[in-house]
């Protein structure tokens, strides 16, 4: 038997003390706890039953209001001023309206290598590309973390994502994701690690890793991993002002699954309503009328996502009759799109600019959809009702196809926009 170890079996071997293998449930002390306002009010629910009044560390928990700020309604504002009191009362850190995108946030502030982190959100796999084992749980679950500083799970079994080469503009990180899901399945990766090695990997910059492993989810994964190499070394550097250890898994660890991609063999695809998985070249779904056009999300809300965009849009017109909605994932999105002329390309080109946050992506305000509309965005979910209403349709794509179907007021290949 092999006594190679996967990514997420070092992680895991390292916050238990002692080796594991797939298959194994253990307890291990978490890092960091996360959760918004659409999961927080049923985790102090839980707090509450459990009779506890502190969490077991303030200093390793965050609060974020994203997924519907500002507050469209008295309900929800009520949800807001909860979550004040609670980290008031806890002294934990706390993000309030506009300041982004909970995934975003962690990114940018928190998150550190070799550790455990778990969010009341299921794109909480995101942070794989850092190197931790990050993980989405229920409110519940992430109550007693919130609690306790501990958490259960299973030692996933990993599927090795194997890239190679290095993508041609206007192909994007978020094209191989989709590739990836669509040859996978919605279920195929269930409770597994997707740990995406390789040269292609390397050649990827940490913005378009992140999107690979936000979206690991989607196929069913408990976590995305990404190599902590030279270039996600240096940027953890530049963000927390520490050198950590490297991460890549051994050559001979032991994978349940293995999938190779040729980054120089992918090309623009589209994933159709209403599964994340009903993945299509994008021949097949060109022509498609699009009423509105988003581009943000904690899945392609960052500067790499903006500046694609624009470079398709700059000195261009949206087509007559289609919403462009663009939303920055964060406070310090927004700030560097505006430095660099990002948000100017987008006004003039006829697109309206929102506030950090979710928006459109989770359908409770800024961007809902009416009866029979339909929407191409570079969101992570396309599920019938995503966008607010379960009579129209949400096709997913990458910053740079959705930016060329704004123009032409149709599902567009972005390669007729490169010169």
């Amino acid at each position: 038997m092999s006594s190679g170890q996967t990514m997420a079996e070092k992680i895991l071997l390292k916050k238990a003390g002692r080796p594991v293998e797939a298959g194994e449930m253990i307890v291990v002390d978490v890092d960091l706890v996360m959760a918004h306002d659409g999961t927080a009010p049923l985790a102090f629910e839980a707090m509450e039953e459990l009779g506890v009044e502190d969490v077991f560390d303030p200093s390793r928990i965050v609060l974020v209001i994203d997924h519907t700020g500002p507050s469209p309604s008295q309900s929800i504002s009520n949800v807001h001023r909860k979550m004040r009191e609670y980290a008031r009362r806890w002294g934990c850190h706390f993000k309030d309206v506009g300041y982004g995108i909970c995934h975003q946030i962690l990114f940018e502030e928190f998150v550190e290598p070799w550790t455990v982190v778990v969010g009341a959100d299921s794109h909480t796999c995101t942070h794989g590309a850092l190197g931790a084992f990050a993980t989405g749980m229920g409110s519940t679950d992430v109550a007693v973390a919130m609690a306790y500083g501990r958490t259960w799970l299973r030692v996933p079994e990993s599927v090795r994502i194997e890239l190679s080469g290095r993508l041609s503009w206007p192909v994007m990180s978020k094209d191989v994701i989709l590739q990836v899901i669509g040859e996978l399945g919605a279920s195929g990766a269930t409770y597994m690690a997707l740990e995406f090695t390789g040269e292609g990997v390397e050649n990827m910059t940490v913005s378009s890793r992140l999107t690979m492993t936000n979206m690991a989810i989607e196929a069913g994964g408990k976590t995305g991993l990404c190599p902590l190499d030279d270039r996600a070394l240096s940027l953890l550097e530049g963000l927390r002002g520490k050198r950590y250890k490297p991460l890549t898994p051994d050559p001979d660890a032991e994978y349940a699954d293995e999938l190779h991609v040729d980054l120089s063999e992918v090309e623009p695809v589209v994933a159709a309503p209403h599964e994340v998985d009903n993945v299509k070249p994008i021949e097949e779904v060109e022509g498609v009328e699009v009423d509105q056009v988003f581009i943000g999300s904690c899945t392609n809300g960052r500067v790499e996502d903006l500046e694609a965009a624009a470079r398709i849009l700059r000195g261009r017109k949206v087509a007559e009759g289609v919403r462009m909605i663009v939303q920055p994932a964060s406070k310090r999105v927004l700030r560097e799109a505006v430095r660099r002329g990002l948000v100017e390309t987008f006004l003039r080109a006829g697109a309206v600019v929102n506030p950090p946050g979710c928006g459109p992506c989770v359908g409770r305000h800024l961007g809902i959809l009416a009866d029979g509309e339909v929407c191409i965005s570079t969101q992570n979910r396309n599920f019938r009702g995503r966008m607010g209403n379960p009579n129209a349709e949400i096709y997913l794509a990458s910053p740079a196809t959705a930016a060329a179907s704004a123009l032409t007021g149709r599902i567009t290949d972005p390669r007729g926009f490169v010169k």
